[in-house]
């Protein structure tokens, strides 16, 4: 089928509210971008088929169905780490999932840091492949495994927020992450440290990776898109930080958490945390950068311009300006214009392009006198690649970096393009071993 045809489908389906009636024939990865495998997938390193089938199985987006769907796979991880964390001696879930017992994190330190590599490289080493290296610790390998992938199960079921059973999902899986990031920290050479500011009618909440032997570390703030979640952004960011550098995780305003709808009064709270980052004991000040993912990207932007604290900024995937314009929402499923109708609080379509174009960014590029390294695929079906394009040579300071034959945010290099973000920043920011780049270069490759 034409992509045409399909989006044209998709968008007329969205627009009769039919979209409910049509997954249940279809199934909903009909309705979902192609890169839903993908995100996923990379994220809990599973199989890529394994996924395709599940997501292929799946046929409501409503609340019940979606939920119970999705954490029935969470559900077997889950079992599955139990068995070998009591074989070792260890927690139950039922402890691990307890808000209240604080002990678990001792007792699961004890038994998993051995392979908490792991945990924090999900790309290039299968479970299987760990367990060849360390035969002795089969069972913590498993768990781990397992726990990764019951966090991201759990994740897919609070995709995409906003229901009280989405929202239960997304308070266990964070737990799960919380729990493991706390307890594998030391083996990896970090200290995690969970963080809410409260901004009056609002508040952030997010975590700090903080090199364990540096005193005063130079600090990236990285936040991620319209639904996603910090156990998204940290695991690749645990594997690719630099080992002299701070991160600074959060979500994007106006989903999950947060009380108030994202506007561009959303800059307080970045600005919240940038002001937390540059006081922290154990932050350089004038070493602060930031990383922006998918929607993430545009704050990533915008704070760039608008707060001179930065001294340079990755923005991966973002909508800058033409992502905001009507043509822009053509093939666009109705799971996602509904999202951003409650993201940002508008009260329907007509609504939410009058809020969504006052996010235009175009006429700020001259004005942000940063470097900026813009990067995506260089075929993106969800935002315009041109808007990364324009902001590359709108910028002053800007470079562009387009992976070939990419999608969205370039997760066919998943991998890759975190670890180049990430030295970028590393070489901006002038981390131990790094003197500051110079100059300014526009190039896809």
């Amino acid at each position: 089928m034409p992509r045409w045809t399909k989006d044209l489908n998709v968008t007329l389906r969205g627009m009769t509210r039919t979209t409910e009636r049509a997954a249940h024939r279809r199934g909903v990865g009909y309705f979902l971008p192609a890169l839903f495998v993908d995100r996923f997938s990379h994220m809990g390193g599973i199989d890529r088929g394994v996924f395709e089938r599940q997501l292929a199985g799946c046929r409501s987006f409503e609340d019940e169905p979606w939920t119970n769907y999705w954490r029935a796979f969470a559900d077997e991880q889950i079992k599955s780490a139990e068995v070998c964390l009591v074989r070792m001696g260890g927690p139950t879930t039922a402890e691990l999932l307890d808000r209240g017992n604080d002990e678990v994190v001792d007792r699961l330190r004890n038994l998993l840091s051995p392979v908490a590599r792991l945990f924090a490289d999900r790309t290039r080493r299968s479970a299987a492949a760990f367990v060849a290296d360390h035969p002795d610790d089969a069972d913590a390998v498993t768990a781990v495994d397992a726990l990764v992938k019951a966090i991201t199960y759990l994740f897919a079921a609070a995709w995409p927020g906003w229901t009280s059973r989405r929202l239960a999902a997304y308070a266990d899986s964070r737990r799960v992450f919380d729990v493991l990031a706390t307890a594998l920290a030391p083996a990896l050479g970090v200290e995690v440290e969970k963080f809410v500011l409260d901004i009056g009618d609002d508040a952030v909440s997010g975590c700090a990776i903080l090199p364990a032997h540096v005193e005063k570390a130079p600090a990236i703030l990285i936040t991620n898109g319209l639904e996603g979640t910090i156990e998204e952004i940290a695991l690749p960011a645990m594997h690719h930080r630099p080992p002299d550098t701070a991160l600074f995780l959060m979500e994007m305003p106006g989903t999950f958490s947060y009380r108030q709808p994202m506007s561009t009064n959303s800059e307080r709270h970045y600005r919240a945390v940038i002001d937390h980052m540059a006081t922290h004991p154990r932050v350089d000040a004038e070493r602060l950068g930031m990383m922006g993912i998918s929607f993430g990207a545009h704050w990533s932007t915008r704070m760039a311009w608008r707060d001179n604290r930065l001294k340079a900024v990755v923005s991966n995937g973002g909508p800058y300006h033409r992502a905001f314009a009507p043509a822009a929402s053509f093939g666009m499923a109705e799971i996602m214009t509904s999202t951003l109708e409650k993201t940002t609080g508008a009260r329907n379509p007509l609504d939410l392009g009058r809020r969504l174009k006052t996010l235009s960014l175009r006429e700020h590029y001259r004005e942000i006198s940063v470097p900026i390294l813009a990067t995506n695929g260089d075929s993106d079906t969800l935002v315009p690649t041109q808007d990364t394009v324009d902001l590359a040579y709108g910028a002053p300071r800007g470079e562009l970096k387009l992976y070939p034959h990419d999608d969205h945010c370039a997760m066919g290099h998943y991998d890759q393009t975190m670890a180049e973000a990430t030295s970028w920043l590393q070489h901006q920011l002038g981390a131990r071993g790094h003197a500051p780049r110079r100059g300014r270069s526009k190039s896809a490759s």
